[in-house]
């Protein structure tokens, strides 16, 4: 995962370094969280789409009740689109619209269109809801992918999961952006 860039904008850049600050965010009670999030990891197992959509409306609307927060409408699609361009290969597992607060998650792989593993699918479903707090919560209007975010993010699939999370270890690129160093996050211990 890298980091966007640093905007110019003197007031974007404000944003920008407020969203990196922050951090970590308070964590609600992860009981109901955690037994939506099984329910959630079971209608994957069972590859219905129908099941994983409701199961993902449901853990959507406890997170948003436990932050008090506007309930996201959520989409779960098929397969992943997927860009390829001479110098790249992307494909989006999720997306959140500011404009309308919906979040999207795609269940499937985009080569062989088998059902996204659970870690992965809740991982973003928790990505897009962190979007969505930025959003109506936090005063983070263009949600930026900072350090912040991604470790808020990060705190909050590990907490819904009930994992212990490790500290990100962040490689500062020319640019002025940041990459997780994954192998070096690895050996750190668990907390």
């Amino acid at each position: 995962m890298i980091t966007d860039t640093i905007p110019r904008n003197a007031s974007l850049k404000q944003e920008y370094q407020k969203s990196d600050d922050l951090r970590r965010m308070p964590l609600p009670d992860p009981h109901t969280l955690r037994a939506l999030a099984r329910n959630l990891e079971e209608a994957l197992a069972r590859d219905c789409r129908a099941d994983v959509q409701v199961a993902s409306r449901s853990l959507i609307t406890a997170l948003a009740r436990a932050y008090r927060v506007p309930i996201p409408e959520v989409k779960v699609l098929g397969a992943r689109p997927r860009k390829v361009t001479e110098y790249a290969e992307h494909e989006l597992f999720g997306d959140y619209d500011p404009e309308t607060a919906r979040i999207r998650l795609w269940a499937r792989t985009a080569i062989l269109k088998k059902p996204t593993s659970f870690g992965t699918f809740l991982s973003t479903l928790c990505h897009e809801f962190c979007h969505h707090l930025d959003v109506v919560s936090l005063g983070l209007p263009n949600t930026f992918h900072t350090r912040g975010f991604y470790e808020r993010a990060g705190a909050l699939y590990h907490h819904v999961r009930g994992t212990p999370p490790r500290p990100l270890v962040w490689v500062a690129l020319p640019n002025g952006t940041f990459r997780i160093n994954w192998a070096e996050t690895m050996r750190r211990p668990a907390r």
